[in-house]
């Protein structure tokens, strides 16, 4: 066989002409010690407080603390992989995570990826996991209702667009089931929910998801999980993966987005896990210093966002749990002092039936009426302080004391407003509904029925309403608003209907 030699020096040219020398220069430490989602590294005196590193067994870690002699650090995945003496690059990188509208419907860890058995996630945009809240001149007034379908929330603590609400309580008050409820209720209101399980076991996780599978309520939500079963470092970095997800649908499609953080108290026991393990020194309650700045630049991220930013906005629904109510321990006052209001369930009211528990004498919104609609606020003006009223009464009436007319009056509203602004669980009500059911309340609809009897008289009037005057609830619904024609024409049906239940179930 013949070659042309010319031949295979034109290629070798072309090959040498290809060719381009690169060195891969790298910044290599060496792993120390690892243990418990914390790994101690000598050799990285250029790493940064929060420079991402990879380990040789392809786990990831984050930079966290700068020692004189070591970097301390966290790492997310499995540290079991991770063998003493092992080499570490620097990436000169910060943390993200896969965005985009692939995650809805998904079950995904704290770095994004699905641990539901629902295949890879196929997205191609990233965001930071840490990421600079808006400035003032970015932000605008909260003024948008988020309707959460709870007669009590939007009736006496309305909650806008853009805020931060509280939901604080007990264990065991109701506390996920007021954000399960908001999140089951945005269904068709073009509202993205994000829910971060923190902490919690992998069963009520997988109840959690089941529940909202079975509403509808996936097709519009996230929900990213860091059990109790993962490492504290997943647990501490799930919140922000979660706000990061959602500020790509507030960012870049203009959406309106939900948080709920559920729960912050469990977020801080793992910060304060990975802070003592680092050997950061300890401070009130053995929780470190920073632990405010921890949970102000994740609830800063917060906000309504102007139209020129692209008018979306993410609300935050942050959960903490309190110890036998102490409402002012450490981790609660921190967070109660960074939301605009809070939510407060007390274990008494749960325990005596009424739910949601709401304990309305400190719960409160900072937003207030401002983001409430013209319906709702014609019919529940003082709705709030009169239940406050009716609470201080109740403790007095206890005592045994006689009581005049008007403290009577007051004392038989009370008790019949209470059973009226009792809800089923995952069961919200549309704004129509809602004014109708406080309406036949506040209007003196209900004076001559018994109070055992209030809550089956609404659950059947609300019922009558759909079938035989939807127009009033429908009119409510677009318009969200209630003048005094409408008022007297929904109170004359009440009447209507009032005379049905009468000779069907008697006063």
């Amino acid at each position: 066989m013949e070659f042309d030699i010319s031949e295979i020096s034109s290629l070798i040219k072309q090959e040498i002409s290809r060719y381009r020398s690169q060195i891969d220069v790298a910044r290599v430490g060496k792993v120390l010690e690892v243990g418990d989602g914390i790994a101690r590294i000598y050799g990285l005196d250029s790493a940064m407080v929060g420079e991402m590193l990879d380990f040789e067994s392809g786990v990831v870690g984050e930079v966290f603390n700068l020692e004189e002699e070591s970097v301390g650090a966290v790492v997310y995945g499995d540290f079991a992989k991770i063998i003493e003496g092992s080499p570490v690059r620097s990436t000169n990188k910060v943390l993200s995570v896969p965005v985009g509208e692939a995650l809805l419907g998904r079950v995904v860890d704290a770095l994004c990826e699905p641990i539901d058995g629902g295949g890879p996630i196929e997205t191609h945009q990233r965001r930071l996991v840490e990421f600079p809240a808006p400035g003032i001149a970015d932000r605008e007034p909260v003024r948008t209702p988020l309707q959460t379908g709870l007669k009590s929330v939007d009736s006496m603590i309305p909650i806008g667009r853009g805020q931060r609400e509280l939901i604080i309580g007990d264990r065991k008050t109701g506390k996920t089931a007021i954000a399960l409820d908001a999140i089951i209720n945005q269904k068709g209101q073009n509202v993205i929910c994000i829910y971060v399980a923190i902490g919690q076991k992998e069963s009520t996780v997988a109840e959690v998801v089941s529940t909202l599978r079975e509403h509808g309520a996936m097709d519009h939500t996230i929900v990213v999980s860091a059990a109790a079963s993962y490492s504290a470092a997943m647990q501490f970095i799930a919140p922000y993966a979660g706000t990061a997800v959602a500020e790509y649908f507030m960012y870049e499609k203009g959406a309106d987005t939900l948080c709920v953080y559920d729960d912050l108290s469990k977020h801080a026991i793992a910060y304060r896990e990975l802070s003592l393990l680092l050997r950061r020194p300890p401070g009130r309650e053995a929780y470190p210093g920073d632990i405010f700045y921890l949970h102000s630049r994740l609830l800063e991220r917060s906000t309504k966002l102007n139209e020129v930013q692209g008018g979306g906005s993410l609300t935050a629904l942050p959960i903490v749990e309190t110890l036998e109510g102490q409402v002012s321990a450490y981790i609660p006052t921190n967070i109660i002092s960074i939301t605009d209001g809070q939510i407060y369930l007390q274990r008494d009211l749960f325990l005596a039936g009424v739910r949601p528990a709401i304990d309305v004498g400190i719960s409160v919104s900072r937003v207030g009426g401002d983001a409430q609609r013209p319906a709702m606020k014609k019919v529940a003006p003082k709705l709030r302080l009169d239940l406050a009223a009716f609470r201080e009464m109740q403790d007095f009436a206890r005592l045994g004391t006689e009581l005049d007319e008007s403290a009577q009056r007051q004392l038989d509203l009370g008790y019949r407003m209470v059973e009226v602004l009792k809800q089923k669980q995952f069961a919200p009500l549309s704004l129509g509904e809602q004014v109708v059911s406080i309406l036949a309340g506040s209007a003196g609809c209900l004076d001559d029925i018994s109070v055992s009897k209030v809550g089956h008289f609404i659950d059947e009037m609300i019922e009558w309403f759909k079938l035989e005057a939807p127009e009033y609830i429908d009119r409510i619904n677009e318009q969200g608003q209630l003048d005094d024609t409408l008022r007297q024409e929904i109170i004359d049906a009440i009447d209507a209907f009032k005379m049905i239940f009468k000779f069907s179930y008697g006063t």
